[in-house]
Order: C-alpha cells, then sequence, then structure tokens
C-alpha cells in the first residue's frame, strides 16, 4: 500500500508543467462556459415573464376625441372675445385708424336654425388729426354700444360649425378724451346708428365649449354718409340649457 502511495506520488511529481497548466485551464473554461449558460437561460426566461405581463395587463384607454358627442341643441349661447376694428374719427380726416376692443354676445335659440342675439361692443383707440394749434399727435376716440339682431346656424358637424348673423343698433362715440375735437377735424360726441353682416366659425372643444373666428362687415353714419368698416373678433362659446 504504501508503494502505490509513493508510486503516485512520484508521477505527480514527474509530470510537465505544461501539462498541469493544460489542466487548470480546462477547469477555467468549463466554469466559464457553465456561467454564460446560466445567465443566458436566466435572461430568456425574465424576457419570457415581461412578454407575459405585458400580454395580460390592460391597456390605457386612448386620450383622444371628445368627451360627448356635439348635438346643438342648447337653448341659450354665450360668446365673450377680443375684437379689432378700422374706424374713420373725422368726415375729412386723411387717414383711418384702428380701435381695439372687446364684445359680448347672447344667443337665444328658437330653433336649430335660428336665434335672437344681442350684444354689446367696446372699442378704443387711437387716430391723427388735422394739423392745428392745440395737438399734433395722435388724439383717443373710443365706440360704446349695443346691437340686436339675427343668428343663423349653418352647415355643422362634430368638429365645427358655420353661422351667419346680422345685427344693427347704435354706438357712442367719444372724441374729446385729447381736446376740442372739432379743432383736431374730428366728429363731436355723438351717438349714431351701426350695423355688423358677418359670419362665424366655431371649433368644437367639447359638447358645450368652441373658439369662435367672426369677422364683420360694419356701416356706420357718424358722418353725413354710410361707411364701410372691417371687423374681426375671436373668443370662447359656451352652451348652455337644453332646447
Amino acid at each position: 500500500m504504501q508503494e502505490q502511495m509513493l508510486d503516485k506520488k512520484t508521477k505527480e511529481f514527474l509530470l510537465p508543467k505544461e501539462t498541469k497548466k493544460a489542466r487548470g485551464f480546462s477547469r477555467v473554461c468549463m466554469m466559464g462556459a457553465m456561467a454564460v449558460t446560466l445567465l443566458s437561460t436566466g435572461a430568456a426566461v425574465a424576457q419570457n415573464a415581461q412578454l407575459d405581463t405585458s400580454q395580460t395587463a390592460p391597456r390605457p384607454k386612448p386620450k383622444f376625441g371628445m368627451i360627448a358627442p356635439v348635438t346643438y341643441d342648447n337653448k341659450y349661447e354665450l360668446y365673450g372675445g377680443i375684437n379689432l376694428m378700422t374706424f374713420q374719427a373725422g368726415q375729412n380726416l386723411p387717414k383711418r385708424m384702428n380701435l381695439a376692443g372687446g364684445e359680448v354676445l347672447m344667443t337665444y335659440w328658437l330653433t336649430p336654425k335660428w336665434g335672437l342675439g344681442g350684444e354689446w361692443r367696446g372699442e378704443w383707440g387711437t387716430t391723427p388729426v388735422k394739423p392745428n394749434t392745440v395737438f399734433n399727435g395722435r388724439a383717443l376716440a373710443s365706440l360704446n354700444g349695443g346691437m340686436l339682431g339675427a343668428q343663423y346656424r349653418g352647415p355643422k358637424n362634430q368638429y365645427a360649425a358655420l353661422n351667419f348673423h346680422g345685427y344693427a343698433g347704435a354706438m357712442y362715440g367719444k372724441f374729446d378724451y385729447t381736446a376740442n375735437p372739432t379743432v383736431m377735424g374730428m366728429y363731436t360726441n355723438r351717438t349714431k346708428p351701426m350695423a355688423a353682416l358677418g359670419a362665424s366659425v366655431d371649433i368644437n372643444h367639447s359638447k358645450n365649449m368652441a373658439i369662435r373666428i367672426s369677422p364683420d362687415l360694419i356701416l356706420e353714419h357718424f358722418g353725413s354718409e354710410t361707411r364701410q368698416f372691417f371687423s374681426i373678433s375671436g373668443g370662447v362659446v359656451y352652451r348652455f340649457g337644453k332646447r
């Protein structure tokens, strides 16, 4: 027995160093291959689990689209917006002026197509004046008043509606903010008839709210003749009440 053990030790001692190194390298390669196999198996299992979870999890509902269908069955409609308008503050002034302000319109719908409307408009701006010894800059002027009329609802769908309207009433013009308006060639303070003829486009945000753009042809008679001007407004429409 002792001789066998001695013989084994002797053979191990006599083995070349290269053979020992080869055996060590083989063990390292085997351990590396096992580690790569385990990692690959774990990654595949995790990926399959993720796919199963994504297939079974409920998908989020899309947030696009309107909350409710736009039916246009409202009884009332309130519009408020900003307004831009051209005007001439004197019969013989060489240049026109630009006014800016706001307007509020209330519409009562008698039928799905026809409505009665009443609105207020307020406009303010400055105008060049005739050469004079009092003031030679830009003088302030304003228009304020109300109009009544009708509104007709034209083509419409879920997304937009086209309306036509005609309003007539009176506007008060104030022209003496800066100095004596007669010296500067402006009108004196007065209340005169005015009309607005135009259309509007309502872009629906929901059943009850829309964005409106409304251009108008303005007819006024502050001087000795009827003159035409352009106006445009933009704002928000709120529909309420069921017809």
